[in-house]
């Protein structure tokens, strides 16, 4: 068996998928060959879904079914309510979502048994009920009563809404939708493969969701937009940003919201979120978060070759929305969901349990000692 260098399973193709092609050497993204750029421009968040669930875009009456079913399912159950009520206010959101998708697998006890038509019920269940989950922590942690989710707009207008109690301007839903789009699936990414080995075993789609949060959580993966926010807060004005991120650089630190494991030239996503925070900058008049992240853009570019990834201006775009930095992570579920059970469903239908082999570097032939010769052996020493 040949070594892979490095490990990480750089190159190591996994499993056939129609579901999501990156292109890291032309910096290109589409979702069952549409192209990332044409459905920002065109679709919605819940088109974006349908898209990735069936394979193709749905016609108006597909559509309107669909967003009816996200509506409905937006409320939670009173027992999971009480949880997320109860729950923390100092925990990380992302272990309060991850404990409270668990939680909702109980309210479903037939979810090990496979369909096409119940999981995708269940995946529908979940996109819609996870945005209430992260408003309705949000509120609680600020002792507030949580706010009902409305049935009359869209996943990303009433998640803001739920969020803040005001209905979002248009311009605003729009952006916002524009981010989940944006955010939907990413191919075989760190949490979308965790999600896939989970639901290599059978197991229920919640566990398989569940398993994906968990790994999204991880700073080298979801978290990352979270720590470009706390880097600009640092760095507090445009004019210290170029040579704060030096000093980072000639301490050998890494830079958040830089590089990419898949893309060897600009991120596409970051080109889409770079466009949008610049257009909010300007809307709102507060430049600076964007200024930063292009003044360290520049720099890193000129100084080191590395490009931009989704994390340098989704963290800025999130900000101007008022979305609190703690939730940028959840607000990334929220988005992946609809890839993570894409993923999960095209594995149930063709399914061979993920069972990889480890490339043993450890010693070989060791005796077994006796707990006598062990004593004697750690006496001697």
């Amino acid at each position: 068996m040949s070594r892979i260098k490095g490990g990480g399973l750089e190159g190591v193709v996994a499993s056939p998928s129609a579901i999501c092609n990156v292109d890291g050497i032309e910096g290109r993204l589409s979702y069952r060959g549409i192209d990332i750029h044409d459905l920002v421009a065109n679709s919605t968040f819940e088109e974006t879904a349908y898209l990735l669930w069936h394979g193709q875009l749905p016609s108006p009456d597909e559509l309107a079914r669909l967003e009816s079913r996200l509506a409905e399912a937006r409320q939670l159950p009173p027992s999971i309510l009480h949880i997320v009520s109860r729950l923390p206010a100092s925990a990380d959101p992302m272990a309060i979502l991850r404990t409270v998708v668990s939680a909702l697998g109980t309210h479903d006890p037939g979810a090990i048994r496979h369909t096409g038509e119940a999981d995708l019920s269940r995946a529908i269940l979940l996109t819609a009920k996870i945005p209430t989950i992260i408003a309705s922590y949000h509120q609680a942690t600020l002792g507030l009563e949580v706010i009902a989710p409305r049935h009359d707009l869209s996943l990303a207008a009433n998640f803001l809404y739920m969020l803040t109690g005001v209905v979002p301007t248009d311009r605003a839903s729009r952006i916002m939708d524009q981010c989940l789009i944006l955010h939907a699936d990413h191919e075989f990414n760190a949490s979308t493969f965790a999600g896939r080995v989970a639901a290599g075993t059978l197991s229920d789609l919640y566990s398989a969701v569940t398993a994906a949060i968990g790994t999204l959580a991880g700073p080298l993966h979801g978290g990352a937009n979270e720590q470009v926010m706390a880097l600009l807060e640092e760095i507090g004005t445009p004019d210290m940003a170029t040579e704060h991120a030096r000093k980072m650089l000639a301490e050998g630190l890494k830079v958040p919201g830089f590089g990419h494991r898949v893309y060897k030239t600009e991120d596409p996503r970051a080109f889409e979120l770079r466009r949008i925070s610049a257009e909010m900058a300007m809307e709102v008049g507060d430049s600076r978060w964007y200024e930063m992240s292009r003044l360290m853009e520049e720099f890193m570019i000129r100084e080191k070759g590395i490009n931009a990834n989704v994390d340098l201006y989704s963290a800025s775009v999130y900000r101007l929305l008022g979305i609190p930095t703690r939730l940028f992570t959840t607000v990334f579920a929220m988005s992946r969901v609809v890839g993570w059970t894409a993923h999960d469903m095209e594995q149930y239908e063709d399914n061979r349990l993920i069972r990889p082999v480890s490339d043993y570097v450890g010693p070989l032939n060791v005796p077994y000692l006796s707990m006598a010769e062990r004593a004697k052996k750690g006496a001697a020493a």
